[in-house]
């Protein structure tokens, strides 16, 4: 399954990746996604833009201050 940690890219390059890497998926993967801060606004932007984002599947873990792990699945 696919892991990305964006705390390292500029925030204007996060999202245009994240949608790439989704897009590459198959069905039944997850995307693993390594964050500074809660994804909720991508995880809205993944429900109302991706139609094979599996939201009732979305986990969240905050890990520490600055380290958020987020599962994106797809359908």
């Amino acid at each position: 399954m696919p892991e990305l940690d964006i705390r390292d890219l500029p925030p204007i390059e996060r999202h245009p990746q994240i949608m790439e890497v989704f897009d590459s998926m198959d069905s039944g993967e997850k995307l693993t996604l390594i964050n500074d801060h809660d994804p909720k606004p991508l995880f809205y932007e993944m429900k109302a833009e991706k139609p094979a984002f599996d939201d009732e599947g979305y986990e969240l873990t905050q890990e520490g201050p600055e380290r958020f792990v987020a599962t994106f699945p797809k359908q």
